[in-house]
């Protein structure tokens, strides 16, 4: 409620962290975030930003971090809860269905990290129980090898009470509201975010193809241990 209360002044980044925080605080979710507490790399560009997907929680978490550009699919921005906080962070919603957006998308996300913007993007495409099935699709991370971007991995996982869990997880034949009713009763639940050290820009030697994978290889092929 405070977040629609306050409208387009959520847009700015200071205002937007505190919301996504404030939104974990009212679900009584504990965020960890362990290898920096930022998620864009110095540099002339923005940075590409690439995570697994688990839940809609996802966007909550990374935002609570550090408010960067979102690239969602357009069913998003209909959720009660995430829509109003992911329109007013900016996020680029793309019908997933429709090839052919795909590559103005991709332009647009390049002359975003051009002009020093970060852009998140889950390159999975959909959400999985653990957040380390699928492959990383290769298509937005062009975007970074146009715009001489860096890449950074970051993987997310969910604990309750300490222990893996998936009452987080959106997936299969769940809506939102059930999501939410499910998240909402659950404690101890707690989102932990790992950032890895960045992919600098390698062009001429990774094509997207290669920068996928190693992205992938760190995102999903790390265990989270310490966090702070």
């Amino acid at each position: 409620m405070s977040a629609l209360i306050r409208g387009e002044r959520i847009g700015d980044p200071e205002a937007l962290r505190s919301t996504a925080a404030a939104m974990l605080d009212a679900l009584d979710i504990r965020l960890e975030v362990a290898g920096g507490r930022t998620l864009s790399a110095p540099g002339r560009t923005g940075t590409l930003v690439v995570a697994n997907h688990i839940s809609w929680l996802d966007i909550i978490a990374l935002l609570a971090v550090e408010p960067v550009v979102m690239l969602a699919k357009r069913e998003v921005g209909t959720w009660p809860v995430v829509g109003p906080l992911a329109k007013r962070a900016g996020t680029m919603f793309i019908d997933r269905g429709s090839l052919r957006q795909l590559p103005g998308s991709v332009r647009e996300m390049a002359d975003r990290l051009r002009s020093g913007q970060s852009v998140m993007v889950f390159p999975q495409g959909v959400t999985w129980c653990a957040g380390t099935g699928g492959s990383f699709r290769r298509a937005t991370f062009q975007a970074a090898l146009d715009a001489g971007a860096p890449v950074r991995p970051v993987s997310l996982d969910y604990v309750q009470h300490g222990a893996p869990t998936t009452v987080a997880a959106f997936v299969g034949e769940d809506d939102f509201g059930t999501s939410l009713r499910r998240v909402a009763s659950a404690t101890g639940l707690t989102v932990r975010v790992h950032t890895h050290p960045p992919l600098p820009p390698a062009r001429g030697i990774d094509d997207r193809r290669t920068l996928a994978a190693r992205a992938q290889a760190t995102v999903c092929g790390t265990q989270l241990t310490a966090h702070g």
